[in-house]
């Protein structure tokens, strides 16, 4: 997908969005917002539900605010918010989190490489630079797992995770048409997205802070698996024959393989193997489950365009 928009406004100057996912976030909000509207045109807060003083703060302070009537997710309001900075003639789209982890500072950095025609994505990494500030040792361990589980889809980008992201208009196009991870899952699905289309990812370094009042809305379990969740999910739709059809073709193999041993059993001894010929229904009905189900996957990927 080529990026030929010109990604200036009338002023000689590209018109940059900030868009800010939020979710009770009343104590930080407000100084986010103040240092996001010295370096952008116009901030827009996605309030996902919010049962605190989020989003009348956030407009109080000159924000646009859409509301979810209840907490939706992450990808959710992403997804809203790119729509909505799409609608208000946004040239480049700057995600940032509402808790006081992303430095509005960067944002110059950031949008540097698109305003170039450098980048079509560019992430700011926690890894490129100063480490994390106060990052909990469960959080390290967490971020070193999902890292490696990436690598081999992901190739290129160390902070996989990292949602102070900078979007052409035209990437923005196309995500927010394809997003359909609701939860934490959405930065995953931004970069399997961004592989299909080639376009090009930066990372610039960046300092990011945890020592914030609630660094986390959920359970780091809850969280990490649903991160892995949605890129098993993501993978799988992908690749189904393999990563579904090779599994179930085995388990197949190996139910008709105790099966045709059960005949020759019965045909030299007259002994019918109930055990055995449990194992033989089981092991072909969950093979041939498994294969319907990877051709369904493939059949659905070819026509939601995924190159299989």
């Amino acid at each position: 997908m080529k990026m030929e928009r010109n990604l200036v406004n009338k002023d000689g100057k590209p018109y940059v969005v900030a868009v800010i996912p939020a979710f009770n976030e009343e104590k930080s909000i407000a100084k986010v917002l103040l240092l996001v509207k010295k370096y952008v045109d116009l901030v827009i807060v996605g309030d996902d539900g919010s049962d605190d003083m989020t989003g009348e703060i956030a407009r109080a302070l000159g924000a646009i605010v859409i509301r979810n009537d209840r907490n939706m997710g992450k990808g959710y309001t992403l997804k809203r918010l790119f729509n909505e900075a799409l609608k208000l003639g946004a040239d480049i789209i700057v995600a940032l989190d509402a808790d006081g982890q992303h430095d509005p500072n960067y944002i110059p950095k950031l949008i540097e490489p698109i305003i170039n025609g450098e980048a079509d994505i560019v992430i700011g990494s926690r890894y490129r630079g100063v480490p994390p500030d106060g990052i909990p040792l469960y959080r390290k361990i967490g971020l070193k797992i999902i890292g490696l589980l990436h690598k081999p889809a992901i190739k290129g980008v160390r902070d996989t995770q990292s949602g102070y992201r900078a979007y052409n208009r035209r990437v923005v196009e196309a995500l927010a048409k394809k997003i359909q991870t609701r939860g934490y899952g959405t930065e995953t699905e931004q970069l399997y997205i961004a592989r299909k289309y080639n376009w090009r990812i930066v990372e610039i370094p960046i300092t990011v802070t945890y020592a914030v009042r609630n660094p986390s809305k959920r359970h780091p379990l809850k969280h990490g698996m649903e991160i892995i969740g949605g890129l098993l999910r993501i993978v799988i739709e992908e690749r189904p024959l393999l990563l579904l059809g090779v599994p179930g073709t085995i388990l197949l193999l190996i139910g008709l393989g105790a099966a045709i041993y059960v005949a020759w059993l019965f045909n030299q001894t007259r002994y019918f193997s109930i055990p055995v010929t449990l194992i033989a229904l089981g092991f072909t009905f969950v093979g041939s489950m498994i294969i319907i189900a990877a051709m369904i996957l493939y059949a659905i990927a070819r026509m939601r365009g995924f190159s299989i």
